[in-house]
């Protein structure tokens, strides 16, 4: 099967995933964008209420900062050849006592590798939290989820570490000000020079 026919087949496998449907509450709804051409990765956790229920990945609060942040419109934030969003966990996984769960491990374990080497043209990966963190950083990560962003210069220019852009992280945003100060501008601009 060619490469583009196979990949093609891969998307609407996942698109179809039921593999968890027992565990999620609203059931499931694979949420991701892709596209091989790429050139920028979001690895980020898993779709919250709202991106369920519409179906496009970011389409919330924490997707208008994360656009703010890379300094792009919603036209090339949503163009798969330019930006793939493929999350830990494809589907809304429910609310614990501190916001959403966890990303269901089966998702990572069934799909994430096949997706990862379909995705050849990736110039920066955006890792988003401590669970796409946890898979893409693995032990070059640092003890805190701070501190791994704090060290964000260890992996770049091909990873950036972040916090998630969620509303929830404001008063992390407001604590650690060398964020906006530091690592912004280094991302708008290296965001600037994939896509160009």
């Amino acid at each position: 099967m060619p490469a583009k026919a196979a990949t093609t087949q891969l998307v609407k496998e996942v698109r179809a995933c039921t593999l968890c449907a027992m565990h999620l509450p609203l059931g499931p709804r694979p949420v991701l964008q892709f596209d091989p051409r790429a050139r920028i990765l979001i690895a980020g956790q898993a779709p919250g209420s709202k991106v369920h229920a519409s179906g496009i990945a970011f389409q919330d609060a924490s997707g208008d900062r994360l656009r703010d942040w890379m300094g792009i419109d919603a036209e090339t934030f949503y163009d798969p050849r330019y930006i793939a969003i493929v999350p830990m966990g494809f589907c809304y996984p429910g609310t614990g006592k501190s916001g959403d769960l966890p990303p269901r491990p089966e998702c990572a374990a069934t799909w994430r590798t096949k997706l990862m080497a379909a995705l050849v043209n990736v110039k920066l990966t955006l890792v988003i939290g401590q669970y796409a963190q946890d898979w893409h950083l693995g032990s070059l990560q640092k003890t805190t989820l701070t501190e791994t962003v704090r060290a964000w210069r260890d992996y770049w220019p091909k990873q950036l570490p972040l916090p998630h852009p969620s509303p929830r992280n404001n008063i992390w945003l407001k604590r650690n000000s060398w964020f906006e100060d530091d690592v912004l501008p280094q991302m708008r601009r290296r965001v600037r020079d994939c896509l160009r």
